[in-house]
């Protein structure tokens, strides 16, 4: 076996959790990779620990697993090493009978887990399945953390391609003087694209003037219609800036019937005299059909529909959904100045399997409540619940009772609970327990 790392096998999942295998005997480090890549891992073995230092990152995305007796570099030195880089990162000592009081100590120290020789093939996946499992939670909320708090995030967020292309068209769409429609979902940011577009080009100087075409009675919109001269009048305040009809197919046909000539002829009625004015008109529509919205004048959208652009519904683009949440989680907090609360596995579960039918609009709506404590997901009443979720909820109540016995004093807590330290901090972030409300209650 080489020193270098060996490269995965063609058939291995790339995206499979990843594995350091550190095992100076031969045999034995092939048959355990085998078994690791058979149970779904992808491993690199190293037959020594230099090459497993130069190899793992502080922000390696995965678990080491090293024997503790090796040559020049033990696996003891190799895990403390490790665990100056990054205290985070899970380490699993493989040991001898001898060497168990040793790795018991080195657990109270921050290692992961210890196996002695001859380890039962169900128990090393096990731990490393749970290693795995605590790792992705950990850079999964580095990296949301570092997204909260970023300040040159653009406002239009998101990697899933028809979202990066519409973000590309905001800066050529600006300077454009042609009308735009924009297709999408009730909460999919319509408002936002079109706003980030006026912003973003000669028209910003000048107003945005919104208008709620489904709320709109005809006392209302006859005046819109009218420069009177006077401050503010009508769609005469746009001037030179950009009329946003929200909803632009649910308006009513008295305002269906105003908006077509303005359209075409872009002048407004002051007595008799036509007023020409300079609008760049920008409509909206839940519709996501190939013609005309159907209760939309089919004249009226033609003049309105220049360009029409689509804005796809969250669950379409579920790669953005970890960003977005974390964006407006870092802005709840900064808003309500609380800290940011960990990403919990439930929690993550949610994000990813919900539709959001309210797109965007409900994602911003539960990151504010996960920042007030309020949107940690739960069973509904009643509900029955699995093995799985009895032992979590048992274990919770277990952590937060001896944490108010031990009137906040955590140290203490972790002796009552008899767990390693690290054991103890994975669950509270398993568990999204806030200790720090907890030594607020006492």
């Amino acid at each position: 076996m080489t020193d270098s790392p060996l490269p995965a096998s063609p058939s291995e999942n790339r995206d499979a959790p990843r594995v350091a295998l550190v095992e100076d005997d031969a045999d034995l480090a092939r048959a355990t990779a085998q078994l690791l890549r058979l149970a779904g891992f992808a491993v690199e073995t190293f037959a020594a620990a230099a090459p497993a230092l130069a190899a793992i990152t502080a922000d390696w995305p995965g678990v080491v697993v090293t024997d503790v007796r090796m040559p020049l570099i033990s696996g003891i030195d190799l895990f403390r090493q490790l665990h100056d880089r990054d205290p985070e990162l899970p380490v699993i000592l493989v040991t001898g009978h001898g060497d168990i009081a040793m790795a018991v100590q080195l657990l109270k120290g921050g290692a992961w887990d210890f196996l002695t020789k001859p380890f039962a093939p169900d128990a090393l996946i096990a731990a490393v399945r749970r290693a795995a499992t605590a790792r992705g939670l950990t850079l999964e909320n580095r990296h949301l953390r570092s997204l909260a708090e970023a300040d040159d995030a653009p406002l239009f967020l998101g990697e899933n391609p028809a979202i990066r292309r519409l973000r590309e068209m905001i800066p050529v769409l600006a300077n454009a003087d042609i009308d735009l429609f924009i297709e999408g979902e009730t909460g999919t940011g319509k408002d936002l694209l079109a706003r980030l577009i006026h912003r973003a080009g000669k028209r910003a100087r000048h107003r945005f003037l919104p208008i709620a075409c489904a709320a709109m009675p005809q006392a209302l919109a006859d005046p819109l219609f009218t420069a009177s001269g006077h401050a503010e009048p009508g769609l005469a305040a746009a001037h030179r800036g950009t009329l946003y009809l929200d909803d632009v197919d649910r308006a009513p046909s008295h305002l269906q019937e105003r908006l077509l000539p303005f359209a075409e002829q872009r002048v407004l009625r002051r007595r008799d005299e036509a007023v020409p004015v300079d609008i760049r008109v920008i409509s909206t529509s839940q519709n996501a059909a190939e013609g005309p919205p159907p209760a939309l004048l089919a004249p009226l959208f033609y003049r309105l529909a220049a360009m029409r652009l689509s804005i796809p519904p969250l669950r379409e683009r579920r790669e953005d959904i970890p960003a977005l949440f974390a964006r407006f989680a870092g802005d709840a907090a900064r808003r309500l100045g609380r800290d940011l609360p960990v990403i919990t596995a439930p929690l993550r579960t949610m994000l990813e399997r919900h539709d959001w039918p309210g797109n965007v609009r409900e994602l911003g709506n539960f990151a504010e409540q996960f920042v007030l404590g309020l949107g940690d997901p739960a069973p509904a009443p009643g509900a029955a619940k699995g093995l799985t979720e009895r032992v979590d909820a048992f274990e919770r109540d277990e952590i937060i009772a001896a944490v108010q016995a031990a009137g906040g004093e955590i140290g203490a807590a972790i002796r009552a609970l008899d767990l390693p330290r690290k054991t103890f901090y994975y669950k509270v972030n398993k568990h999204g327990i806030d200790l720090t409300a907890l030594r607020r209650k006492d």
